[in-house]
């Protein structure tokens, strides 16, 4: 085991996860294929997927595919996924589209060079790629097109959001809107400003909730992610929110947006001024945000992405509404077990009391805040839950706050039958031992700390 990180204090008040509205959420994805921002964990035997294919800090000439089912932890799915045939490949934006594919739109040249195409690719598989087409944006006199966001509309209409400037002043940047004119995504409609932007905004990213789309552009003056609304996709948008508003800091870039499994959002973003790729989460339709938090693993690696959410098939299982016990993965012989109303991993074994057996034996029912997530009960009916970030048994008190510390989303484990125990309410914090105590911890992106994390439900020991 490494050595114990001192633990973070507990927020005093969880932030309320508003609930959204429930008319279509989209993100840049096609209808159907995309998360909805409502609470929805993965059902049993089912898995949450999101994909990222960004180019590298050190080579903007290809790049690699990652995988993960928390938008927390990714793993590297195939390193130099796609090269394109001439160019660069900078800025790749992702979606899988209603034929089956996965396309990537991406910036074809170096920041120093003139750009005035955006290139195209499509795989089947998510790990094979084929080069299908560079576009010459047809904006008069035209210097860069940088940093193409797919953006697919209610009425299922594809479009890319791509930031372009012209040759009287190449550094200053305007959003302009192309709508793809047939299925094959290959014919796109003229582009179209958005209005209210304005000029000097580059990597606008847009969601859509309800009626309104919330865009999320950069500012190059100030280098500031700002926040702006408005009823039409074209716009006229009003800027809402300018400077550190969200407290991400400045020379942040490349904003992208994604639901997650408690009905939160998750946006990632470039830190490009000091090296690394930040998260933030938000519960409140945008108004407030979490501290930006370093992705583990592929911070200082990974460059300007964004996201295809999925639910697949293959997930891990487990039967509710039955006993269970929980062998820890990595140590064989310790399983869980309540003393005095905190979770423990002692021996256990079959010359253990038939208290300690009972102690070590749960009931695994449906999520309290999530009917498709977990919650655990022990023999006296007290509910699992995180409290300062140390897991303990607790009479459930019918609050909402409860109900989410006392609830979990299941993921696959490191060994064959085991899996692991996300909190529901802080996302990439996962249920792990350490000094054979059981604490929720933000997972580091280490294979430690995966198997730390797993446990094989096997027989009750009472």
């Amino acid at each position: 085991m490494t050595p114990h990180p001192a633990a973070p204090s507990r927020r005093t008040l969880l932030r309320a996860l508003a609930a959204l509205p429930a008319s279509a959420v989209l993100l840049a994805e096609t209808p159907g294929l995309l998360g909805s921002a409502l609470a929805a964990a993965p059902p049993n035997g089912s898995a949450t997927r999101y994909t990222i294919v960004p180019f590298l800090n050190s080579d903007d000439g290809t790049v690699n595919v990652y995988q993960s089912d928390d938008a927390t932890d990714f793993r590297l799915l195939r390193a130099s996924a796609y090269t394109p045939p001439a160019g660069r490949i900078r800025d790749a934006s992702v979606i899988r589209h209603t034929d089956g594919y996965y396309y990537v739109t991406y910036t074809t040249r170096t920041w120093q060079d003139t750009t005035t195409t955006i290139g195209f690719a499509r795989s089947s598989d998510r790990v094979n790629w084929t080069f299908l087409y560079d576009y010459t944006v047809p904006v008069a006199n035209l210097s860069r097109a940088w940093a193409p966001e797919w953006f697919v509309d209610s009425d299922g209409s594809v479009c890319i959001i791509v930031s372009c400037s012209t040759t009287n002043d190449q550094w200053i940047f305007t959003p302009y809107l192309l709508r793809a004119t047939n299925s094959a995504l290959t014919a796109w409609s003229s582009p179209v400003p958005l209005s209210g932007i304005g000029a000097n905004h580059i990597d606008t990213f847009i969601v859509k909730i309800g009626s309104t789309y919330h865009a999320f552009p950069k500012n190059e003056t100030t280098k500031y992610i700002e926040y702006a609304t408005a009823s039409n996709l074209t716009g006229p948008y009003t800027i809402r929110r300018t400077g550190d508003w969200a407290g991400w800091g400045s020379y942040r870039e490349g904003p992208a947006l994604v639901p997650l499994d408690n009905g939160g959002w998750r946006m990632f973003f470039d830190g490009y001024g000091d090296g690394n790729y930040y998260y933030s989460d938000s519960y409140d339709t945008f108004a407030t945000w979490s501290a930006p938090a370093a992705l583990p693993g592929i911070s200082g690696t990974a460059r300007h992405f964004t996201v295809v959410k999925e639910t697949v098939t293959g997930g891990p299982g487990l039967a509710r509404n039955t006993t269970r016990s929980f062998r820890s993965a990595n140590y064989s012989t310790r399983y869980w077990q309540q003393q005095s109303s905190l979770l423990n991993l002692p021996v256990v074994s079959g010359s253990s009391t038939t208290a300690e057996k009972q102690a070590a034996t749960f009931t695994v029912v449906a999520g309290l805040a999530d009917g498709s997530g977990y919650s655990f009960r022990d023999a006296a009916g007290n509910y699992l839950r995180h409290w300062d970030f140390r897991a303990r048994f607790d009479p459930n008190d019918g609050t909402s706050t409860f109900a989410r510390d006392a609830t979990f989303v299941l993921r696959a484990g490191t060994a064959s039958g085991s899996v692991r125990f996300e909190s529901y309410n802080y996302p990439g914090y996962y249920l792990r031992h350490y000094s054979y105590q059981l604490r929720v911890e933000r997972s580091n992106g280490t294979d430690l700390f995966r198997q730390d994390s797993s446990f094989v439900p096997v027989t009750a020991w009472a």
